[in-house]
This record gives structure tokens, sequence and C-alpha cells, in this order.
């Protein structure tokens, strides 16, 4: 195709029964004849590079990246973003599927307001239920309280860092949104410089919104498109999973990292 409208990169780790879907459901878009999908193995131990590269060999909108290590959710998405020809530039989980003028609608929305720097639609469940993608920005406390007996001792910290009060059906700034599925001008997410390598896993789109709003942009849920989504989080587990879960030790690496970054910013 000449220059794509979008670049859509899906990220894979030992998930391609999942990502395929997910890669399908860009490529029956309205506009699925104008995107580009940057299908990027990173480094999984599994069959999923075969599977990919056959089942869409014949695709000539997907185009396959190989990482040779794993490099982490935020710099395994920077392997393809690299490569990115779009205008614009979706970053989606390969367990999330766009309903089929997702992709479309949300494009109208960045064009007719200028200054939303990222953009996510909302995400549902398997069951009908609303995933609570749209957060306020953390405090220290709030990670801690969130993973102990603590939560029940301070149900109203909790929600108002989840935002359990907010309407799911009503579009409006929000500090930042969970990473599964965001679209911005791919130009944007170059100036801001990409997601941080510092974070291998977690908070790398917490930062990323941050950003956004520093450089005077803002950060937008749009209900009005939909997206679903599978009812599983990486970094599931309380505290004391600390010593038998890895990826919640990495959320709280990163949860650390996160907060020495931002220092001086009220994040303690």
């Amino acid at each position: 195709m000449e220059r794509p409208l979008v670049s859509a990169v899906v990220l894979n780790y030992r998930t391609a029964k999942a990502a395929i879907p997910a890669v399908r459901s860009l490529l029956r878009q309205s506009i699925g004849d104008r995107v580009e999908v940057l299908l990027v193995d990173n480094h999984s131990d599994d069959d999923s590079v075969g599977l990919l590269r056959n089942t869409f060999r014949a695709e000539p909108r997907v185009r396959m990246v190989e990482t040779n290590v794993n490099r982490g959710y935020g710099q395994g998405n920077e392997t393809a973003v690299r490569l990115a020809n779009g205008e614009f530039l979706l970053i989606i989980n390969p367990d999330n599927e766009l309903e089929p003028e997702g992709l479309e609608k949300m494009i109208a929305v960045l064009e007719a307001e200028k200054d939303i720097g990222i953009l996510g639609p909302k995400l549902v469940f398997e069951d009908g239920s609303v995933r609570d993608s749209y957060r306020t920005f953390p405090r220290m406390s709030d990670v801690f309280i969130k993973r102990t007996f603590l939560r029940a001792l301070f149900p109203q910290r909790m929600r108002r860092y989840l935002q359990h009060d907010a309407n799911p059906d009503e579009t409006r700034d929000v500090d930042w949104l969970a990473g599964a599925c965001l679209l911005m001008r791919t130009s944007f997410y170059r100036e801001l410089g990409g997601f941080d390598p510092q974070f291998f896993l977690f908070f790398e789109d917490t930062d990323l919104c941050r950003r956004c709003w520093r450089a005077g942009k803002r950060v937008v849920y749009c209900p009005s498109v939909l997206a679903t989504d599978r009812k599983h989080r990486l970094s599931e587990g309380g505290f004391l999973t600390l010593l038998t879960k890895w990826t919640v030790r990495t959320h709280l690496k990163s949860a650390l990292k996160y907060f020495w970054k931002w220092r001086g910013q009220g994040v303690w």
C-alpha cells in the first residue's frame, strides 16, 4: 500500500493464539485497507513465531518483527514503532480486539480535537463488565494499599485512585490510561521519546501519559469506541506474592522507578 494511515503494533510473548484474532480484528477494520500491522514476537520460547508466520504469510498488511531477546513491554513495542510508516500509531495488546469501526471513530476524534495527545477506548471483558482502564495518577501509598489488607481500611483512597465513582460511559479527560489500547499520532509519540526504556514491564503507560500532559496535550477516555479484553492481569496478587510471582515483583520494581522519576511531583 501507499503510506498507511495507521500503524498498529501488536506485541506477542507466548500468546500467539490470542494474537491471531487480535490481528484479524485490525485487518477487518472499516479502514483496514489503510492499516499496517506490525506484529512483534518478543523472543517467545514457544512455537509463536512459526504459528504467526504461517497464519499471516499471505497477508501483505502484516509485517512480522522478531526481537533477539525479551525486551519487555515498552521496548518490545518500540522495536516496531521504529518501522512504523502510518500517520497514526495504535498500541494494542494481543488479547484485545477492537470493534470494526473503532479505528475510524478514534481517528475522527483525534482529527476533530487537535489538543488530544492520547486516546483510549472502553475496554469490555467477555462477561460484559468494564475494565477500569482509566486511573488517577498514583501515589506510592496507593500501590502499597492496593496490595495489602489496608485496601479494606482505605476504601475511599482506592475509589479515588481506581476512579470507581466515574461513569464508564462518559467521555472525559483522565490522568492516564492502561496501555492495552492507545491511539496517538506517530509524530507525537516520537516527540515524547516513546516508552521510557527503564521500565521493563508496568508503569510505562502511566509515565507516557504523564509526559503527554506535561507536553500540553490531553489524555482522553473515549467510551463510544469498544474493545474486548480478556479478564486476567499480569500484576494480580497481594503483597505476599512478592515471594512467588515474578510479575508482582517486577510491578513493584517499576513502581519504585516511576515514583523516583517523578519525585517532587506529589507522587509520594
